[in-house]
């Protein structure tokens, strides 16, 4: 479910955003699970911006995650649903048996009062964490991981969800949201279901100063500038802009960016193409 706002002010008109139903709204008492983040405005160490179109927003603190999910054989009670603003799903607060408490990425459906455990067998409910190898087939899953013990680096943000397809050779086929399929260490671990807010997609910020907020800078078009700050710069009317460049006349817009020395052996079948135009 979504808000969907009256146009009564400007700011109001087209606005939507998620209805957060289930969400706790509390403060955060669990002070063990926080860390302060430092913003640098996409500058690096000499002070010198690197990545643009960052900086100011509203101050955050750091949620620490619990990604690995090594606590084996110990059911968690799931505490509370709550909004992490550090990124797009929500987390979860779990209450470990033995007096621990966690975050994890929180599943969708995941409810107050669920149980929920990391183990080699049953259950196979939403938020129970296992390795592939012990799964049933055509599961659907999301943090998975890429080296056994790393933690969870893929599927994270909210909505997205992959597939166990198939194993074979100590090896699991994964379906990835993006349509590829990979080849995954069977001993990699995985949680079930997909990730929680799916409605997120839907968001209409519908004024930059909710963008503003988030800690995005204005974005200028490379048409609207002069010739010596971008290719797409000058000329008359609207003539620029047909060979699609970086501000570093680097070719952009459908050009793969893919390094050549990364390697291919564990993609059984690549990502849809997308389409331009």
């Amino acid at each position: 479910m979504v808000k969907k706002f009256r146009p009564i002010t400007p700011s109001t008109r087209k606005l939507v955003l998620p209805s957060n139903v289930g969400v706790s709204k509390r403060k955060i008492k669990n002070k063990s699970l926080v860390k302060v983040k430092r913003r640098r405005g996409g500058r690096n160490n000499l002070g010198r911006i690197t990545c643009r179109h960052k900086g100011g927003g509203h101050k955050k603190k750091y949620r620490i995650i619990d990604f690995r999910r090594d606590k084996e054989n110990i059911p968690a009670k799931v505490a509370s649903i709550e909004y992490d603003p550090n990124r797009s799903a929500y987390i979860a607060l779990l209450y470990y048996a033995d007096g621990e408490k966690r975050y994890i990425i929180a599943a969708q459906g995941l409810k107050v009062g669920d149980i929920v455990r990391t183990s080699d067998t049953y259950p196979y409910d939403v938020g129970c964490c296992m390795k592939l190898k012990n799964m049933p087939l055509g599961s659907v899953i999301h943090n998975i991981e890429n080296l056994p013990g790393r933690g969870g680096k893929y599927v994270r943000s909210a909505g997205l969800s992959a597939q166990l397809l198939s194993r074979s050779d100590g090896y699991a086929s994964i379906k990835m949201p993006s349509g590829e399929i990979r080849l995954i260490n069977e001993d990699c671990k995985a949680t079930f279901g997909a990730v929680s807010n799916f409605e997120h997609n839907l968001r209409v910020d519908a004024k930059a100063g909710r963008s503003r907020w988030k800690g995005v800078r204005p974005t200028v078009r490379g048409t609207a500038m002069n010739p010596v700050d971008h290719p797409h710069g000058g000329g008359e009317g609207k003539s620029k802009g047909n060979h699609p460049m970086s501000p570093w006349a680097k070719i952009t817009k459908g050009k793969k960016t893919r390094s050549r020395k990364k390697s291919n052996r564990l993609i059984v079948t690549k990502r849809k193409e997308k389409k331009n135009g």
